[in-house]
């Protein structure tokens, strides 16, 4: 069993300055703490998400962190042209000394890809085809492709990475189809289902993998937490802090298309959200009641806290890790 954290990096209300040294200061907490994977997300135009290019803010989490592994979660791979990324990976790589992860996906918001002026109609084909040179230029000295979109002639692969084949991938999964491509490719998996449907993730990924137990990727679930002394405390600092990420996590769609497709599925509010499964705001024993449900009930082999979103003082989101490392993991290890 392992543990980790995800961020969305989303505004707090602070001066990108700050915010984002809060965000480096936190992502030291969790190096020092032992907290296995620190894992953000890319996202554009939206306050949702302040860090948009993943590869730069990680560059700086490489040299403030010694032992935890971290990437993004995920790439939105039909914006990238595949050769930058190929070198930004292996650069990550080796400045981290082989501690980078590569998260994949497609991208769920139209309106964000649209502002790069993205064909939703190309979506698939052009992650695809970009995914597919990722994996083959990383892995190869020279880059031979021929595709819809790309095309390479023996391209020097000068830029390499320190972890070979490549550096793991990981995935955010929703799909049948996602689950038994990440189980068959040796994929990471992490979900934002909750109660049942994780343990359905989770078995379907293990009727699909082949290898044993001990060799299987991690398969994770992703929940909003926040720690304090006392549950009132934690339920105090987690209400306005929901709330403010929330609005941020319906703001384009509401603005463009006057609906949000996650509505039903994320609360605008966090009593609600708690109450459906979404996160955990309490005490220590509290915190640990909710994380030992959420492994047994999911069979899930990675746990993913979000320590800091919305507005949460960056004090509280440190307090709320350290609590987490010394008074719930070592009882579920």
């Amino acid at each position: 069993m392992k543990f980790g954290v995800f961020d969305h990096v989303d505004d707090s209300g602070l001066p990108l300055v700050e915010h984002l040294e809060n965000r480096l200061r936190l992502a030291e907490t969790y190096d020092r703490l032992g907290f296995h994977g620190y894992h953000i997300a890319e996202h554009h135009g939206t306050p949702l998400g302040m860090a948009p290019s993943p590869a730069v803010f990680l560059s700086a989490l490489t040299q403030r962190t010694r032992r935890i592994v971290f990437g993004p979660l995920v790439y939105l791979l039909p914006l990238y042209h595949p050769l930058r990324l190929i070198e930004e990976v292996a650069m990550l790589d080796a400045l981290s000394k082989g501690r980078f992860q590569i998260g994949i996906g497609r991208g769920v918001s139209p309106i964000e890809l649209g502002f790069y002026g993205l064909d939703m109609a190309e979506q698939h084909g052009r992650y695809q085809e970009t995914l597919e040179v990722l994996l083959q230029g990383l892995s190869s000295d020279e880059l031979n492709y021929s595709g819809e979109f790309y095309n390479f002639d023996r391209v020097p692969m000068t830029v390499r990475p320190v972890q070979q084949p490549h550096p793991p991938l990981w995935y955010g999964v929703g799909s049948a189809e996602s689950i038994k491509w990440c189980a068959q490719n040796g994929v990471n998996a992490v979900t934002l289902f909750h109660g049942e449907r994780v343990r359905w993730v989770t078995d379907l990924y293990r009727s699909e993998w082949q290898g044993s137990e001990a060799d299987m990727p991690l398969l994770g679930v992703n929940r909003h937490v926040v720690v304090a002394p006392t549950d009132a405390e934690a339920m105090e600092l987690a209400r306005p802090a929901y709330a403010l990420w929330r609005q941020h996590m319906g703001k384009l769609w509401y603005e463009r298309t006057g609906s949000f497709p996650l509505d039903d599925h994320l609360p605008l509010e966090w009593d609600a959200a708690q109450a459906m499964g979404q996160g955990c705001a309490g005490a220590p024993d509290t915190v640990r009641s909710f994380v030992a449900r959420e492994i047994e009930v999911g069979r899930v082999t990675y746990f993913v806290s979000g320590f800091a979103f919305g507005n949460l003082p960056v004090a509280a989101a440190i307090r709320s890790a350290e609590l987490f490392a010394s008074d719930v993991i070592p009882a579920l290890t």
